[in-house]
Formats: C-alpha cells, sequence, structure tokens
C-alpha cells in the first residue's frame, strides 16, 4: 500500500512539472527554450545530444525541456540524460537519483574522482574542475554515440559573464549558444537554456515544490565555512546588476545585446583566431574615407 501511495505521488510531481511547462510557463521558459534553439541552429535532424545534469535546478529543468522536445519536436533526434558523480556526498548523490525518479527523468551516473583531483590545488581550482568535468562529458557523451553535449547555463549567466569578463578579465567576450570543441573532434556544445532567466527557474521550481542541489563542491563547502569569507565574483557581479536595475530596469537586455552589436571600427584592438587585430592595422590607408564623431 505504501509503495502504490508512493508512486502516486511521484506520478503527481512529474505530471504538474510537465503541465506547468506547458501552460505556466509556457510563454516564460518552453518558448524562449525553442527560441533559441531555432535562433542558434543548436539541435538539428540526427543529432543526438547528451543532457548534462549536474542535480541543480537549471540542468534539470533542462532536462524536462529536452524531454518535452523529444515528444512534440518535428525534428527527429535522441537524448541520452547523463549525470556526473565528481565525488558527491552519499546525500548529495542520493538527492540526484531522487529527483531523477520523481520527475521521470532516465538518467545514468557515472563516477569520476575531480573533487579529489582538485581539492588540494590552490590557484584556479574552479577553472581546473570545470575543464576537467567537461573532458569527462565529452568522453561519455562520445561513448553514448552522442555528437553534442548540452549544459544548463541561462541568460543570467550570459550577461554576468560578460560583465565579470570587462570588469575582472579585461576584455570582451561572452558565453556562446554553442561552441566547437577542440579537444573532442566532431563534438559541439550547446545552451539550451540561453534565453531562459534564473528568476523564472527559481519559479518553476517553487511552484512544484522542487529541491536541488545548490553547489555540492568540496572546495565551496570548505570556503564557505572559512571565517571571513569574500563573496565570489559572480556574487560581485550579480549585486552590481540588481544595483543598475534600480535605475536602469532594461540593464540586462542593454549588456545582453552589446555583445550582437560589437562595432569593430570603434574599438582600440580585438582579437580573432588567436590573431590580435589594432585599429592601426591599414589606418593611413583609410584617411579621409570616414567622419569624424
Amino acid at each position: 500500500m505504501a509503495e502504490a501511495v508512493e508512486k502516486l505521488n511521484r506520478e503527481d510531481v512529474r505530471f504538474r512539472a510537465e503541465q506547468s511547462l506547458r501552460k505556466k510557463f509556457r510563454k516564460a521558459i518552453w518558448s524562449r527554450f525553442t527560441s533559441a534553439l531555432r535562433e542558434y541552429r543548436l539541435v538539428n535532424e540526427g543529432d543526438r545530444v547528451a543532457v548534462c545534469i549536474s542535480g541543480g535546478k537549471d540542468s534539470t529543468l533542462m532536462a524536462k525541456l529536452f524531454q518535452e522536445l523529444e515528444a512534440h519536436s518535428t525534428v527527429p533526434f535522441e537524448a541520452r540524460y547523463i549525470a556526473m558523480d565528481p565525488g558527491y556526498s552519499p546525500e548529495n548523490r542520493r538527492m540526484i537519483e531522487e529527483n531523477a525518479e520523481k520527475l521521470g527523468i532516465p538518467i545514468q551516473i557515472f563516477e569520476s574522482d575531480i573533487f579529489n583531483s582538485v581539492f588540494n590545488v590552490e590557484k584556479n581550482p574552479c577553472y581546473l574542475c570545470a575543464r576537467m568535468r567537461r573532458g569527462y562529458l565529452y568522453s561519455q557523451a562520445r561513448a553514448l554515440g552522442c555528437n553534442k553535449i548540452a549544459l544548463g547555463h541561462h541568460y543570467d549567466d550570459v550577461i554576468e559573464t560578460i560583465l565579470m569578463g570587462m570588469l575582472y578579465g579585461a576584455q570582451i567576450q561572452t558565453m556562446m549558444p554553442k561552441l566547437h570543441s577542440t579537444n573532442y573532434p566532431g563534438m559541439e556544445l550547446i545552451r539550451p537554456m540561453y534565453l531562459i532567466r534564473e528568476d523564472d527557474v527559481k519559479r518553476w521550481r517553487d511552484y512544484n515544490g522542487l529541491q536541488f542541489l545548490r553547489c555540492a563542491c568540496r572546495f565551496t563547502e570548505r570556503s564557505e565555512s572559512a571565517e571571513g569569507e569574500q563573496p565570489s565574483k559572480r556574487k560581485e557581479i550579480k549585486a552590481l546588476i540588481r544595483e543598475l536595475k534600480k535605475t536602469n530596469p532594461d540593464v540586462e537586455a542593454r549588456i545582453f545585446r552589446s555583445v550582437e552589436n560589437v562595432s569593430l571600427d570603434a574599438v582600440i584592438g580585438y582579437k580573432t583566431g588567436g590573431v590580435r587585430h589594432s585599429f592601426l592595422d591599414g589606418y593611413e590607408e583609410r584617411s579621409g574615407g570616414g567622419t569624424e564623431e
């Protein structure tokens, strides 16, 4: 009897989560998901996509969106739902498994020892961890016959990355909606959540009464438990954007669009294909051809 009740509860959670994407969050989430697929040509006929689930709200929502896409898309493609355990605690591993079961996501979990590998690295451990995780995901995806991996980065990740690059990296660049892999020929990384706002992801989570992993990284847990912890750069950027919105409500859209409207005629220098170019290149030859602003 108890097992039957539990099964009904799981089915109810899944039904509510899927219905909410079709109705309540159709405009805010589903339509933006499909818009990104069309605008950036992310999923094509014959693709086999490895949908990478970290256990957080963003990647889990992405998995549900791909399930909806598989059910209703006119473009024939396949999805494989994979999750990597880089050394999670038993509690965190269990949460990923239970959420997948409740939401009807057929995940395949594989293990790695990434957390142990980077735990004692003092310089840029998060960067190293991210690179290693991506490499493992590519390898697993290829073993499953996939030609693409899908990650759950959203709109807010994009604009925060733009500002972080400018303010802390002295460069103008963005988080691209798709990238060819340099180390895994024939593989491609896609970001189907590119146009979805984080607040809408949170609303979907809370509406369905779901709980997900936040950051289960041992390094982060160690840092947050340290006395006098300094806020991360991404948290600083989030706070900056909130402050800017007080006087410019459209600031997020302006940041996002800024990297779509780069005028190479009005920048001091730029790089393409690893080659640096200067506005001085051919400057004299262009004299008389332009007007002073």
